[in-house]
């Protein structure tokens, strides 16, 4: 069976920077079983997905906008400290701050005494990845994972609560 939208697709990644520094794997783990369509990969990989095969092994490169996106200037902020009082902030440490876009994970990259610079990007934006893929398996979904919008295995974070949706 050829992959398609809405494929269920069962692979073992790594992922990988242009610098060859590898990010994460599956490999020595359990495969990934994903319902492609449903914005669980990164677009540059699902893209290169379709139309590959059980058995088949390939690398792909996904540009930045194909990725975590371009890294976006305004999205780095100097805050003041103040902001922080009471609060052991240091650089790296990462948690959710309310923006006129609504939440957003931040990451602070520099502390001060005056000030507090804090970074919205994805770590990973601006970066082109690599993939090194091998398709174990591909079938139809059911119906259940076409209405819960997620492939569902024995392990599957779907349950009556809902489903987690982290892009991998």
């Amino acid at each position: 069976m050829t992959i398609k939208a809405d494929s269920v697709v069962t692979l073992h990644y790594t992922v990988s920077t242009e610098d060859g520094t590898t990010l994460d794997s599956s490999v020595d783990k359990a495969p990934l079983v994903v319902l492609l369509g449903n914005n669980f990969l990164i677009e540059g990989l699902e893209d290169a997905l379709v139309g590959k095969a059980k058995g088949d092994e390939f690398s792909v490169t996904a540009p930045p906008e194909k990725a975590y996106g371009e890294r976006i200037d305004t999205l780095v902020q100097q805050v003041p400290r103040s902001m922080f009082e009471g609060m052991d902030v240091e650089v790296g440490m990462s948690f959710r701050a309310t923006t006129e876009e609504g939440e957003q994970s931040v990451i602070i990259i520099d502390v001060t005494d005056e000030e507090v610079v804090v970074d919205g990007n994805h770590p990973l934006a601006g970066i082109p990845l690599t993939f090194d893929v091998n398709v174990i398996d591909v079938r139809e979904p059911t119906m259940e994972e076409l209405e819960k919008g997620q492939a569902i295995t024995e392990k599957s974070c779907c349950d009556d609560e809902g489903c987690s949706n982290k892009k991998h």
